[in-house]
């Protein structure tokens, strides 16, 4: 019997996945990371322990595995973190992610003064991108900056060290906005904005791209054979479209983890107008459009924060709580922009709000108009998408959300759409072991994932619940807009 790894570098934790080749799970192992915010704005991990993670949970997936039966590791990752390091591998500053918002004025200055640069590189100017975090640390004389030889994401930073190879898969680089999308390379006058050098990045390549040779060290602590080939993959919102099989023109996915998204696959560049969603290169004839939104999950967890005392309350039990409230949580709306808001905003000073607090409202209800918001400002962001001629005809859901049947059923209810789940939870991982079976010869095509992704629940919307979510998302699109000067007001208090 033979198995594929998907190893998923995320926001929290560093997850790999054994999978037989039809898409079934035969073990996952997860290994948490913290996260760091030493001043108000900033969002950092420590490299080192990301790397030790990965080991760790390649090492512990694979433990009742034989490894000859292993024919490859695919591999996704988090977009838009950013490490200085040196020649020789060493992590000269933390790895800043995309929820840091220390360049917010830089990103500000470069939205007023080169809104061409989103036009060639389809990323936002938003102080998610690396491009943003450069300039800070131009103008902040930031010390790892001027001792750095390279700049990379966590991936490269990873395979750097394991492999020794300079190379960054097209959909982690078109993150960053430095990378051209129509020419799938290093964009020079948006280098020269940042103050860098191209030969400080590494070379851009197709997801299929195979490394061998792991390090003796490394695959050791990884259990794995030093010859098993390992495939770059791309970045987890590609990988999730893929592992899901939201894949042809009208096929949505919506990912929900700490953050979330709503993405599809198209054949050309989709680049917009207003700026409000991205479009990054994931093959030479393959780009993924759609938009983050920075509170997915986290804001579940500051709910159950706000309402425990010394004894944490259950996520679960204020779910049940939110459960008995009829949809629309009473008509409280919540805009869940707890770490500012990447899509359709882009607005790093935005907050959160409760809009319609009365005092019938209790715990259940701000629970439920939490869990709603969220799957509002997905709705903000697919609307932004329709705009654009891409329709949702079919949806797929994936993330730590599609776990909670109510609140895939509250999404299924505010898009009016049918909504289908995989057994697995884990689409970027399955995406990410899918393009080393194809990169590897073990299947025809990319496209043929369709067959091998075992499918469970489908939620059917309720007509009636979703009149109530229409007539209220019409007040959260109005409220959210209106706002967004008294964010900056609150702010720069």
């Amino acid at each position: 019997m033979s198995y594929v790894i998907g190893l998923d570098l995320g926001t929290t934790s560093a997850k790999s996945v054994v999978f037989h080749k039809n898409g079934e799970v035969a073990a996952e192992y997860e290994v948490a990371y913290p996260l760091s915010y030493p001043v108000v704005g900033h969002a950092e991990q420590d490299p080192l322990q990301m790397e030790q993670a990965a080991l760790e949970a390649l090492s512990l997936s694979t433990r009742s595995i034989d490894r000859e039966d292993i024919v490859g590791v695919g591999i996704s990752a988090a977009m838009h973190s950013l490490i200085c390091m040196d020649e020789k591998g060493a992590p000269l500053s933390p790895s800043m992610i995309w929820a840091d918002a220390r360049s917010a004025d830089e990103a500000s200055t470069l939205k007023e003064n080169h809104p061409d640069v989103y036009r060639r590189t389809g990323t936002p100017l938003h102080p998610m991108s690396p491009l943003s975090k450069l300039l800070w640390m131009k103008n902040n004389h930031y010390e790892p900056l001027q001792k750095a030889d390279y700049f990379v994401s966590v991936k490269e930073f990873l395979l750097y060290r394991w492999f020794g190879e300079k190379v960054v898969d097209y959909s982690i680089a078109a993150a960053t906005g430095l990378f051209n999308i129509h020419e799938h390379e290093w964009d020079e006058e948006t280098l020269a904005l940042a103050g860098i050098r191209r030969e400080q990045l590494f070379q851009p390549v197709e997801p299929t791209y195979v490394m061998k040779g792991m390090s003796a060290e490394s695959a050791e602590k990884s259990g794995l054979d030093s010859g098993t080939p390992f495939v770059i993959g791309g970045s987890d919102g590609p990988l999730a479209n893929l592992g899901i099989g939201a894949i042809q023109p009208g096929e949505t996915a919506i990912t929900i983890g700490t953050s979330g998204a709503i993405r599809q696959f198209s054949s050309e560049p989709l680049l917009d107008d207003q700026q409000e969603v991205f479009s990054y290169s994931f093959t030479n004839d393959l780009w993924i459009t759609g938009g983050p939104s920075n509170n997915g999950g986290l804001v579940l967890k500051w709910i159950q924060q706000l309402f425990s005392n010394e004894d944490k309350i259950p996520v679960e039990e204020l779910t049940k709580l939110a459960s008995e409230v009829e949809a629309g949580a009473g008509n409280l709306i919540f805009l869940p922009y707890l770490n500012g808001e990447r899509a359709p905003f882009w607005n790093a000073e935005a907050k959160g709000s409760f809009i319609g607090l009365t005092p019938s409202h209790g715990k259940g209800h701000m629970m439920r108009a939490a869990m709603e918001g969220v799957l509002f400002s997905i709705l903000h962001i697919g609307s932004a998408l329709e705009r654009l001629g891409n329709k949702h005809n079919k949806i797929y859901a994936s993330g730590g959300f599609a776990r909670s049947e109510m609140w895939v059923q509250m999404l299924a209810d505010i898009f009016n759409k049918r909504i289908d789940i995989p057994v697995s939870h884990q689409s970027s991982a399955w995406g990410a072991a899918w393009v080393a079976l194809y990169s590897l010869g073990h299947v025809d095509s990319l496209a043929s994932i369709k067959s091998s992704i075992p499918m469970k629940e489908q939620y059917e919307p309720n007509a009636e619940n979703h009149e109530k979510y229409k007539a209220l998302f019409e007040v959260y699109e109005s409220v959210s807009g209106k706002l967004q000067t008294d964010f900056a007001k609150l702010h720069r208090l």
